[in-house]
């Protein structure tokens, strides 16, 4: 995932380019999305309801990649079908808050009643190349 939302972009070169003070985000959560977020819309197609939750993330920088931790698993609480997961996206908050970055998944996911998706650690990947 290195798509940076216009939010991350505009974050960035207010804290390279100028003299303004940036806010940084202190809390990171992952989002699962059955159709592509984009930089100006990064909510579209991001699941609601039926046991989903964005859940919390723990990254270690290399270079110019981040790579998660440990597992983040959603489920396996779905009470209905969530469709196909094509997407996942890095917010700053738990519920609304502001999207840093968004990407496809390696290969979408079906989730039904009682399924879990994992993202197995090492596997969500944030990149500025």
């Amino acid at each position: 995932m290195s798509d940076l939302t216009d939010f991350a972009e505009n974050l960035m070169l207010e804290w390279l380019l100028t003299a303004n003070s940036a806010t940084r985000p202190t809390a990171w959560y992952v989002a699962l999305h059955t159709a592509a977020p984009s930089d100006s819309a990064p909510s579209t197609g991001e699941l609601s309801g039926n046991g989903y939750a964005r859940q919390a993330l723990a990254s270690t920088v290399v270079g110019a990649t981040a790579d998660n931790d440990s597992d983040i698993v959603f489920g396996p609480n779905i009470t209905s079908d969530w469709g196909t997961v094509t997407h996942a996206s890095i917010w700053d908050a738990l519920t609304t808050g502001n999207c840093l970055f968004h990407g496809a998944l390696d290969a979408p996911v079906a989730a039904a009643v009682n399924d879990e998706i994992k993202l197995v650690a090492g596997t969500l990947t944030a990149s500025l190349t």
